[in-house]
C-alpha cells in the first residue's frame, strides 16, 4: 500500500534535517542502545516524552498505552506489552530511571471518571486498575464533586498507584532496594507546558526553568 502523504512528508524532513546531520549518532546507535530511562507514557498523540524532554535518538526507551498505566503485575500467559518493555528495560538495559508520565486533559482518565468506556472491547478492561484510584478521589473530592474536578485529582493519584504497582514486579523492587533504580512521577499540562514532578513529601510540584 502506498504511504500516506503526511508520512512520507514526515520522513522526507526527517532524512533531510535530522538523519543527514546526525549520520554519526545513528551507525553507534546501529551498534545498540543505552538509554538513562524508561518512561511510561500516555499513547495521546498530544503527549510526545521525547518532545517534552528534548531526548535525541537512543536517549529514552519509551512505552506508551491509553492512561499511562503500569499493569498489575500478572505472571501468566496473557499478553503483556507494558510489563515486558519494563522487564527488557530494567534486566537488559540497564536504565537507572523509570518515570510514569501523565498528563492533564487525559481521555482515559475522563472515560474512566464518566464510565464512557463501557461497552468498548478493550479499553474498558485496560484502565480498570483506576478504579481503586478513582474511589479515593472520589472520597477526597467528594461524591458529588465536578466531572473536572475529579480527573484533575485522579490523574496525579493514578499515577502514583503505577508507581505502587511498579514495587510488586520483583525485579523492579530488586533494583530499586539496590539502589540501581530510581522510580518517578510527572503530569505534562497540554496548554500550559508546565511540568509538575512528584517529590517525596511534597507531592506533585512543578519543574522550575
Amino acid at each position: 500500500m502506498t504511504i500516506p502523504d503526511p508520512l512520507r512528508a514526515g520522513f522526507e524532513r526527517f532524512r533531510v534535517s535530522q538523519f543527514e546531520s546526525q549520520r554519526r549518532v545513528w551507525r553507534e546507535l546501529a551498534k545498540g542502545q543505552k538509554p538513562h530511562a524508561l518512561v511510561i507514557g500516555c499513547a495521546d498523540s498530544r503527549v510526545d516524552p521525547a518532545a517534552i524532554f528534548d531526548a535525541g535518538p537512543g536517549e529514552l526507551f519509551i512505552v506508551r498505552n491509553v492512561a499511562n498505566l503500569v499493569p498489575p503485575y500478572e505472571p501468566d500467559s496473557g499478553h503483556h506489552g507494558v510489563s515486558a518493555a519494563l522487564e527488557f528495560a530494567v534486566k537488559t538495559l540497564g536504565i537507572e530511571h523509570v518515570v510514569v508520565l501523565g498528563h492533564k486533559d487525559c481521555g482515559g482518565v475522563h472515560a474512566a471518571v464518566t464510565g464512557a468506556a463501557e461497552g468498548t472491547e478493550f479499553v474498558h478492561r485496560w484502565i480498570s486498575p483506576l478504579q481503586s484510584a478513582l474511589s479515593e478521589s472520589r472520597h477526597h473530592c467528594g461524591y458529588d464533586a465536578p466531572t473536572e474536578t475529579l480527573c484533575n485529582d485522579l490523574e496525579l493519584r493514578s499515577v502514583q498507584h503505577s508507581l505502587d504497582r511498579l514495587l510488586k514486579f520483583p525485579f523492579v523492587a530488586k533494583a530499586v532496594e539496590a539502589g540501581t533504580l530510581a522510580l518517578h512521577g510527572a503530569r505534562f499540562g497540554i496548554a500550559d507546558g508546565q511540568l509538575e514532578w512528584l517529590e517525596r513529601n511534597e507531592g506533585f510540584q512543578p519543574v522550575s526553568i
